[in-house]
């Protein structure tokens, strides 16, 4: 339950602070890369001890929380602001997010994290649960290119230049992968303390992906 909620609170906050552009050794980034390559290290602890089906609704769960956030954000900014408040305008730029923007975040996170948690899945079958580091590694190169190309894509294809386009899917790809490979201890401590605290390694025999089927 903590791993999950933390895997909640880091997608929430990560699209609220999306929207803040920071530099990074001259590169330009959104502030979500801060927090948001931990939703792929609770994904992956969560596949990695529970299995893919304790994955799979918490990944839903997240999905249904981030949609409500977008819906409660700009339902509030459509409201007329008394004549006397000044925020309205601060508020619409950091908070009033657009359907494309969303649109944009909902369809990467879920392809992303889906993506990531079956072939983390798959690979604790094929390594016969060896190597933890290659599936963590593995699952998160093909899970954040996913996230990041779609994301990118929907949300700003047609809207910057081709060029700048292809260095921000470059970068923040190149830094999500980099997070996941530092945070790799972090990962392998936090897996073996709950796999001997809650005396339980799943593996996912026979389990189907259907992304949409969601038995516990």
């Amino acid at each position: 339950m903590i791993i999950a909620c933390l895997f909640v609170t880091c997608l929430l906050i990560s699209n609220i602070i999306a929207g803040r552009l920071i530099t990074v050794y001259g590169l330009v980034l959104p502030a979500a890369v801060i927090l948001f390559p931990l939703t792929y290290i609770f994904g992956d602890v969560l596949t990695e001890v529970y299995g893919f089906k304790k994955a799979r609704l918490v990944i839903w769960t997240g999905f249904a929380c981030n949609l409500l956030m977008a819906a409660v954000f700009i339902g509030v900014a459509a409201f007329p602001a008394p004549s006397f408040w000044e925020g309205k305008q601060a508020y619409a730029a950091v908070l009033g997010l657009t359907p494309r923007m969303v649109a944009a975040s909902l369809a990467a996170y879920f392809i992303g994290e889906w993506s990531n948690a079956v072939l983390l899945s798959r690979m604790k079958i094929w390594t016969a649960g060896r190597w933890l580091w290659m599936r963590t590694i593995g699952s998160t190169v093909v899970g954040e290119g996913l996230d990041t190309v779609i994301f990118v894509s929907l949300a700003f294809a047609g809207s910057v230049p081709e060029p700048v386009w292809g260095q921000m899917i470059l970068a923040q790809y190149l830094w999500k992968v980099s997070y996941e490979v530092v945070i790799t201890p972090f990962t392998y401590a936090v897996v073996s303390y709950l796999k001997q605290k809650e005396n339980i390694d799943a593996f996912d025999y026979g389990v189907r992906y259907n992304p949409f089927k969601l038995n516990f």
